[in-house]
């Protein structure tokens, strides 16, 4: 078990003399450079997503992207005379993807420099390495889980949510009912370990102790009979958000402890790590037993520590960054009532 090292989860093109040869804007768009639609497909089915920023005009830079056929791999591209960086930080802010989790690609040194020097924890690459990308290791994934291969297309469905809530005029709760949430959970099996190690890969903010466990040890996890280990899937009138928490406990004779609670950043609005917290306090008092939680501070998670405190858990232990937590209410939580649980054996 080891601390995540963080993935790229999103690349960021330029266009003139990166995608392709020339500069649009002076009538030299010309073919695509060597290996960019192959490594904007490979990355594609890896399941990274993936965006432009690029100082042009809009149409004209969406027409040309269309006859390159690669205009629909990319999500909220930023085409403007603005700043790259500008842009990124629009594109990550719209996606919800940190920094250190996205890649820009430009063929001007000036430019990535200025992206550097504004957002410098996004890593930047000269457009010379393109079909050099998907060998780095941080492009890297180790399985593509049916998650990964549909990833675009969901977080497509997240955009237009995000906009028709931007829409919406009453509360947050009245908006998540509008959305008739589905929410299956149900035990791991060696079927879906594939989807759990990328969720513990790819999930930083939202990981209760910022920990990572290799496929053989999740292996032994699920077989293992002093463990409860789960999954959840969420589901609402905007299409499948895919396969999104996990929620491991172990069992001890007199509670339960929760060692990693991971929800997928896309959901985070949609109380989903409440969810989680409900059904394991369900699953305590089922068996009669106290139910606590470790919390171990990341530079990331510290809304993980909220969500348990919000949720009815204090403090009854502490060893420097490391939080143990109990539930110290009679009865267990109740789930929102704009969710439907489908609850698997």
């Amino acid at each position: 078990m080891g601390k995540n090292e963080q993935q790229i989860k999103c690349v960021i093109w330029d266009l003139d003399n990166t995608l392709w040869e020339g500069v649009l804007s002076e009538g030299g768009a010309g073919e695509l450079r060597p290996g960019v639609a192959e490594t904007v497909r490979e990355l594609d089915r890896r399941g990274i997503v993936q965006s432009v920023s690029s100082k042009n005009d809009f149409e004209n830079a969406r027409r040309r992207l269309e006859e390159t056929g690669l205009w629909n791999y990319f999500l909220c591209p930023q085409i403007s005379w603005n700043s790259k960086s500008e842009g990124i930080g629009r594109i990550l802010e719209r996606l919800n993807i940190k920094e250190e989790a996205a890649a820009f690609v430009d063929d001007s040194a000036f430019e990535r420099d200025e992206v550097q020097f504004v957002l410098p924890k996004v890593r930047v690459y000269d457009a010379v390495d393109t079909e050099n990308l998907p060998d780095r290791p941080e492009f890297q994934v180790r399985f593509i889980t049916e998650d990964a291969a549909r990833r675009r297309e969901m977080y497509r469905a997240d955009l237009k949510r995000q906009s028709a809530e931007e829409a919406f005029t009453g509360s947050n709760e009245d908006f998540l009912a509008t959305l008739h949430m589905k929410l299956s959970i149900e035990p791991v099996t060696e079927t879906t370990l594939q989807r759990v190690e990328e969720l513990t890969v790819r999930t930083h903010q939202l990981n209760s102790t910022g920990y990572t466990y290799s496929y053989e040890e999740l292996k032994e996890l699920i077989r293992s009979p002093k463990h409860r280990f789960y999954i959840c899937e969420l589901a609402d009138d905007y299409g499948t958000s895919g396969k999104v928490g996990l929620l491991l406990m172990e069992e001890a004779e007199e509670d339960l402890t929760i060692q990693l609670l991971i929800v997928s950043c896309r959901v985070m609005s949609r109380g989903i790590g409440s969810a989680l917290l409900c059904f394991a306090t369900k699953q305590a008092a089922e068996a009669g037993k106290k139910l606590r939680a470790e919390y171990l501070e990341t530079e990331y998670n510290r809304i993980m520590y909220i969500t348990y405190k919000l949720s009815g858990f204090e403090d009854i232990e502490e060893d420097g960054d490391r939080v143990l937590l109990e539930y110290r209410h009679d009865e267990p939580l109740e789930y929102a009532e704009y969710l439907r649980l489908e609850i698997g054996d």
